[in-house]
């Protein structure tokens, strides 16, 4: 695990060893235990990177090179499948110097050029240059676990593994409106955009190639989009789930660094940890955060489960004054982000560290199973499309004046969503509504005029479309699943983990995205994820319903939300009002300073909870103090 960045000069001039230097130095909580630097004898291009020794830790310095030191390669992650590709590899006359995973990359790219890509397993970004073909390749891996930013500018290629890097470079730094609406509909910004409009990001699963003067970015994987699911019964389902995930933990498990897991005492976690505790011949260190606010605490929960499995378990409760961290959070994602489950996961990162280097976690399960409310809703609303447009539009004015509930979470507003969303005939507006921050007639009176304006195409609707359509031939829940597989999940969800773990020097491990299971199961029907209306994560549930406690399947899904709404009319009060609020920000010229200030009086008064709105604002203020 490791940051990576490196430079490609493209047109006459040479690469700077200072300039590629402060780069790497960006990135040292990425990788503490070591760095590399590297610049090619003709000094077109340079590979730096810093690490976190995980596999291999006295040999598996970096860059590394094949036999005759023509290629090299700088890597962030874990190849999970190494030690077979190996095998392969030597049986074909490679010979490795090392015993690191990185060096597999080096030989299967002799073996299979640019589609070397396919045949790894694991979380990855990296960079190599081949010196005979003159080629750069950078490539990512298929759910986007590990990040990768690049900028072509002033006849200059330059990449790293996050924005910071980059910022130590000179390009310009004009704000992509895109970027920010994006930002504002869904709470982050996805790839190729950045908040600038000079940087983009590399997209999941693809791979840059710069050869013969020409960029190429293009798609190398995709989920199996078939209509018809597998021919396979559901006992053998049960056990082709069980079998596949455990061999994903087991794989995940290799290190030569402690190593726990997250436990959040929800179904995902629970499994994970279960089966590293029938793997493990020691109890498995456990890592669980909770809140002082018992309605967003799952400690309980967590305790439960570690009692089950005997565990080493470890809790840390965070405060309103937790959220004091937020101005280095937004430092470390460098662009506005506004999933707010960042600041706990920050939290459980950073406690995790004091104990482990490596930590598994839970992620991938609701999008593997359905376990979203949205999925639920989505399926509700199909069926009121059976119901006259007239009579939903009467039910919805209906509901209008019911009281919203305590949070953003209440009875009164998920029946209000649900209605706003069966309103929506078009999957992707339907979509839009149910995985939103800000709607669209929101933003309308957010926005001022000018920036109204430099407004150009379809926003996050054409972003969601786009997938849709990829996904036109599944049945429902599955085409819902996959567009949560090429958004949020990537785009959202791993960037969250990814910079949350890696700012605290903790390798976060993903055992429910092995590609080969989520391929298995994403192939499976929906109606055996969400049977019904109600019940998600079915077939899930009844593969290990006898392995984790009955409470744990039979729970609701909590999420992992933090109570914004008392925090801003708390301790968050005062830094809104500092930042958001201020004469400086109100002048940026982006918003109406009469809706930001209408929306705050709505919240402090308990009029609606707009928690999750003004977090945005917060986080996006921040930012732009920040931004350099």
């Amino acid at each position: 695990m490791c940051g990576i960045t490196g430079l490609f000069q493209r047109s006459p001039g040479t690469v700077s060893p200072d300039l590629l230097n402060r780069m790497n130095q960006a990135l040292v909580h990425r990788g503490p235990d070591g760095e590399g630097l590297w610049i090619s004898k003709n000094k077109q291009v340079g590979l730096a990177m810093r690490r976190l020794a995980i596999i291999d830790r006295g040999g598996g310095q970096q860059p590394i090179f094949n036999e005759d030191g023509t290629i090299g390669v700088v890597f962030n992650g874990e190849i999970y499948n190494f030690q077979e590709l190996r095998t392969e590899l030597e049986a074909k006359g490679h010979r490795f110097k090392t015993h690191s995973d990185t060096e597999t990359i080096v030989h299967l790219y002799e073996d299979m050029g640019v589609d070397c890509v396919q045949k790894l397993s694991g979380m990855f970004a990296f960079s190599l240059w081949d010196e005979k073909k003159e080629r750069l390749f950078l490539a990512r891996d298929r759910f986007g676990k590990k990040p990768l930013f690049y900028v072509n500018h002033g006849g200059r290629l330059a990449w790293a593994s996050e924005l910071q890097a980059l910022k130590t470079l000179d390009w310009p730094r004009d704000l992509n409106p895109e970027a920010l609406d994006l930002y504002l509909s869904l709470q982050y910004i996805p790839s190729p955009h950045t908040i600038y409009k000079a940087v983009k990001k590399l997209p999941p699963a693809h791979r840059l190639v710069v050869e013969k003067g020409s960029v190429t970015v293009e798609r190398y994987w995709d989920l199996p989009l078939n209509e018809k699911p597998l021919a396979i019964g559901w006992d053998d389902a049960q056990t082709e789930i069980r079998r596949l995930l455990t061999k994903a933990v087991k794989r995940r498990m290799i290190s030569e660094v402690p190593l726990g897991a997250f436990l959040s005492g929800g179904m995902d976690s629970s499994v994970i940890v279960g089966l590293m505790s029938e793997l493990s011949d020691k109890p498995v260190k456990t890592f669980s955060i909770g809140f002082d606010h018992e309605r967003f605490s799952e400690v309980g929960y967590a305790r439960r489960v570690a009692d089950h499995f005997r565990t080493e378990h470890h809790e840390f409760i965070v405060h309103a004054d937790g959220a004091d961290a937020l101005p280095l959070l937004v430092k470390h994602y460098g662009e506005p982000f506004a999933d707010a489950s960042a600041l706990p996961t920050y939290y459980v990162a950073r406690e995790t560290r004091r104990h482990v280097t490596v930590a598994l976690n839970g992620d991938g399960g609701d999008e593997n199973f359905a376990g979203y409310y949205r999925y639920q809703a989505l399926a509700m609303a199909s069926l009121l499309d059976r119901t006259p447009l007239g009579f939903v539009k009467a039910l919805a004015k209906g509901v209008s004046c019911l009281p919203e509930g305590l949070g953003s979470k209440g009875v009164g507003w998920r029946l209000k969503r649900l209605l706003d969303g069966a309103l929506k005939r078009d999957p992707a507006s339907r979509h839009l509504e149910f995985a939103r921050f800000f709607s669209q007639s929101e933003k309308k009176s957010l926005y001022s005029p000018a920036f109204r304006a430099s407004l150009i195409g379809d926003g996050a609707l054409g972003y969601l479309r786009a997938i849709l359509d990829r996904g036109a031939r599944l049945d429902t829940v599955n085409r819902s699943l996959y567009t949560d597989f090429s958004s949020y999940l990537p785009e959202c969800l791993m960037t969250k983990v990814d910079i949350a773990t890696m700012a605290v020097s903790l390798e976060g491990r993903s055992p429910l995205l092995d590609h080969e299971f989520v391929e298995f199961v994403f192939q499976l029907p929906g109606s055996w994820k969400l049977r019904g209306l109600m019940d998600g994560k079915h077939i899930f549930k009844e593969t290990f319903k006898n392995f984790v406690p009955a409470s744990v399947v039979q729970r609701k899904k909590m999420g992992f939300g933090i109570p914004l709404g008392p925090w801003f009319r708390g301790h968050l009060k005062d830094m809104f009002q500092d930042t958001v609020l201020s004469p400086e920000a109100l002048a940026r010229g982006y918003f109406q300073p009469e809706t930001i200030k209408n929306l705050w009086a709505q919240h402090q008064s308990g009029q609606r909870d707009n928690g999750y709105r003004l977090w945005a604002l917060l986080i996006l203020e921040l930012w732009f103090n920040d931004k350099g």
